[in-house]
């Protein structure tokens, strides 16, 4: 059986997982695309999907009969009403993050999903599907004993001007919220910012760099610098230290060249290069959920606490460097 999928949102990241979905993986096809602009949506299907219908809404897609899943992959404010309106329909749903921009917002798709009784919501959080990081959790579950302190680095070569101090969290330090609750299977209970001096390659409305602390429930510390305006590159690290031994995140595979009197090797500028193998295994994990009429991987209550912790850490940047405390309310038996 071939599971029917239905695309809302075909700018960037929509492009790609329809034409992951139509070019790279198995047991899936794209019969529905919908987006503001239906020309994007037109020319979407041109290019990668010619059998596919093309709705004006998102709302008519998920309703249409001949979609049996649905990925949401328009911008984050529209993202809340198109994952209610997919449960609702008792429809999977791969919603690329944030669930919601808001933890109230998200609260609602969680309320709503243990309403309907089954998991139908899978959030892209895609670095539970990284090689890297599943070989860093072995080591940490197996390897390195108790974790106490986690140090990591999230650097960006470049942000636009509209990427503002705010965004730091919610664009971009979200995606280390998410995997560090995956990869130390704690939850936080605090969150400290604090911030160097300004790089000269920022502007007035973005303070860059800033350091991101987490506590969490069992007492590892967290120490994260977020870095967008680098420049050297697209650098992600992670450093687990535990009682036995540390664990590095692997960096990307490359080429050691010995040139020009140095050693050297590339370094990605590209996120989407850093990346691109977990998004086919993320969405490959879907297609095999969503086939059986359910949903795997990161969870309705996962976009939920990334929410609130994100809320957490912009309180904190306006807090003088003071902790804001984490509330971590009872998490509903259909997600333990």
């Amino acid at each position: 059986m071939t599971l029917k999928i239905g695309v809302i949102g075909t700018g960037m990241i929509g492009r790609d997982h329809t034409r992951r979905i139509q070019q790279v993986l198995a047991g899936a096809k794209v019969v529905a695309l919908s987006d503001y602009s239906i020309d994007a949506a037109k020319a979407v299907q041109a290019d990668l999907a010619p059998d596919a219908t093309v709705y004006e809404t998102g709302e008519e897609l998920i309703s249409a009969n001949t979609v049996d899943a649905v990925l949401v992959c328009s911008t984050g404010s529209t993202h809340e009403q198109y994952v209610l309106a997919a449960i609702e329909a008792g429809k999977p749903v791969f919603c690329e993050k944030p669930l919601a921009t808001t933890a109230e917002g998200a609260k609602r798709i969680v309320d709503a999903e243990v309403a309907a009784g089954k998991r139908l919501v899978q959030v892209g959080f895609m670095r539970r599907y990284d090689s890297g990081y599943v070989a860093l959790k072995e080591a940490v579950v197996s390897k390195t004993g108790t974790p106490i302190m986690v140090h990591a680095a999230h650097r960006n070569p470049t942000v636009p001007e509209q990427y503002v101090t705010p965004m730091a969290i919610h664009d971009t330090f979200v995606h280390e919220i998410d995997v560090f609750r995956w990869l130390l299977d704690d939850d936080y209970v605090s969150a400290r910012v604090t911030f160097p001096r300004t790089c000269e390659a920022s502007h007035a409305k973005l303070r860059d760099p800033q350091i991101v602390t987490l506590t969490t429930a069992k007492g590892v510390v967290i120490n994260t610098e977020i870095y967008v305006n680098c420049k050297y590159g697209y650098d992600i690290q992670c450093q687990v230290v535990g009682e036995e031994g540390i664990a590095h995140l692997p960096d990307p595979q490359a080429i050691t060249l010995r040139l020009a009197a140095s050693k050297q090797s590339e370094i990605l500028t590209d996120w989407k290069d850093r990346f691109v193998d977990s998004y086919d295994v993320e969405l490959q994990d879907f297609i095999k959920a969503a086939s059986d009429g359910t949903a795997a991987g990161p969870t309705s209550w996962d976009g939920y606490m990334a929410a609130v912790t994100c809320d957490a850490c912009v309180e904190a940047q306006d807090a003088d460097g003071d902790a804001v405390t984490i509330t971590n309310p009872a998490r509903p038996a259909l997600y333990s």
